[in-house]
């Protein structure tokens, strides 16, 4: 799945994002305002797209922002499509 190689799970990011134009296999260019992160930094959001691999899984509705350098998949945006998130303590 190359397209879904390193993005992170983010629990602190309310929409998927990335910088990253290749990953997305459509993408509809709309300038829609900004991005703030964490550290009172902004990112122009420049599209919004799907993103992953046509033959497997999709992940819709990803934020295009300027300069990003990680893609993020927002849990509580996952958890709104259905999804479940579990954490878990690795046992020795």
């Amino acid at each position: 799945m190359k397209n879904m190689e390193m993005c992170y799970l983010d629990s602190g990011c309310s929409k998927h994002m990335t910088g990253d134009k290749s990953k997305f296999v459509n993408i509809n260019f709309k300038q829609e305002g900004h991005v703030t992160y964490g550290d009172n930094n902004k990112g122009k959001i420049l599209g919004r797209g799907t993103i992953g691999n046509k033959n497997n899984f999709l992940v819709h509705d990803v934020l295009y922002v300027e300069g990003l350098k990680h893609s993020l998949l927002s849990i509580s945006q996952l958890c709104d499509k259905g999804y479940q998130v579990t954490f878990q303590a690795k046992l020795l």
